[in-house]
């Protein structure tokens, strides 16, 4: 764990054990990197409240912690073209961006664990897949998070509005 990617305030996974967390650990709640999962919580319930830009912001913020060539910054950055890709889609109704968006998202998944720091992303990856074929796939789409699929509170959006 790098210190200043250290967070004693989140939480432990509601469910499972995900790759990234090791109950043993005691710095940032058993969390590798506790902040990563911060923003993974954020970023994932703002996403599946609508808000991709805000969740966009969370995924990248923290994506900068990490060198290059990192499982971290491959699923950090793959997260916010998951995010950037969306707004495409249901901002602007630009699906030719958003399968751009969602082509580069799938390179950086690809190798990613399953369950990485309790997102579902074997199922990330499939509903982009499907989305480039149907892009209508992403209707009513929620990111699963600890085997849930949360949505933002206010305290998701102050995070999400400290970014800036």
């Amino acid at each position: 764990m790098d210190d200043h990617t250290r967070d004693d305030t989140v939480g432990p996974p509601i469910s499972g054990s995900p790759t990234g967390w090791d109950a043993s650990r005691g710095l940032s709640n058993g969390w590798e990197h506790g902040t990563l999962r911060r923003a993974v919580v954020h970023g994932v319930r703002l996403y599946n409240a609508g808000a991709f830009h805000e969740a966009h912001d969370c995924f990248e913020s923290e994506w900068y912690n990490y060198g290059s060539g990192s499982t971290e910054s491959a699923f950090l950055h793959g997260m916010v073209q998951v995010a950037a890709g969306a707004y495409k889609h249901f901002d602007f109704e630009n699906d030719d961006g958003m399968r751009s968006l969602f082509e580069t998202a799938l390179q950086y998944l690809h190798g990613v664990p399953e369950d990485y720091y309790g997102v579902s992303v074997d199922e990330v990856r499939t509903t982009l897949q499907a989305a480039l074929d149907d892009p209508e796939t992403l209707d009513g789409w929620h990111i699963e998070l600890d085997g849930n699929r949360p949505v933002a509170m206010d305290h998701d959006r102050e995070f999400a509005e400290q970014l800036e």
